[in-house]
């Protein structure tokens, strides 16, 4: 599994894969990188909506073993992403009844990892994630996958609402997972066309999303602790659909 990502560096090496269409999981800039060059770099990193960091020089001498990176490195995944637009397509001409997973910013890999896993195991369609703000699918997130992550088709968007919207339009139910509601998770009918939605670690689904799910569910607790690990949730939730389905 090391080698499921790649490092590239020099700010016109990533200039072209980016323009060539590599799938980038994370470019690194210096901080205060000037010149003509950082600048095009720059925009089209803002363009393409790509996750960035800006970094200390020390750091990009770490990710590149002390060579000439120029100011910038990006890690380049082996992780094919698919268009919303083909995961849909392909989902609706399947005879089996459709089943997405939406991430609203899952920040742990180990966490997307074993969330990839399950919903592998449990016949999810496809996942689909934010560009930025999301764990990336690097390789920590493809071992906890145990692989899944090769198997099952994975899209980003601009934002979790892209989704939901375009979704719906093909009579999608949109349900999210959430203590902030009185309804159980398992009196939903989830035998219907459905897209689960799991939030993040520490603020759950963003207000914005949960205000467009048609339905909202929780999980019951009966111990002292709030909340469950959102991969347990989220495995929870899938297998209760899995139930009602078989």
């Amino acid at each position: 599994m090391e080698n499921t990502s790649t490092k590239i560096f020099g700010l016109r090496a990533i200039i072209e894969a980016i323009n060539a269409g590599q799938e980038i999981e994370k470019v690194y800039i210096q901080k205060d990188l000037k010149g003509e060059l950082a600048g095009e770099l720059l925009q089209l990193v803002k363009e393409k909506k790509l996750s960035v960091s800006h970094v200390p020089v020390e750091k990009l001498y770490r990710l590149t073993k002390n060579q000439n990176h120029q100011g910038a490195v990006a890690k380049i995944s082996s992780i094919s992403f698919v268009s919303l637009e083909n995961l849909i397509e392909k989902v609706i001409n399947q005879d089996n009844t459709p089943l997405f997973l939406l991430l609203d910013q899952i920040s742990d890999v180990r966490n997307l990892g074993a969330i990839i896993r399950t919903a592998e195991c449990t016949g999810v369609h496809g996942i689909i994630i934010p560009t930025q703000g999301s764990a990336p699918v690097n390789a920590d997130a493809i071992k906890t996958s145990a692989g899944a992550a090769f198997k099952i088709p994975i899209c980003k968007v601009n934002h979790i609402l892209d989704a939901i919207y375009q979704l719906r339009e093909i009579d999608i139910q949109i349900v999210g997972i959430t203590e902030k509601t009185n309804n159980s998770l398992y009196d939903m009918d989830l035998r219907k066309p459905t897209a689960l939605i799991m939030g993040s670690e520490y603020k759950g689904i963003s207000n914005s999303v949960l205000k467009n799910c048609d339905y909202k569910g929780k999980l019951p607790l009966l111990g002292e602790i709030e909340s469950l690990n959102v991969s347990v949730a989220c495995g929870v939730a899938l297998y209760e659909i899995i139930r009602q389905r078989l």
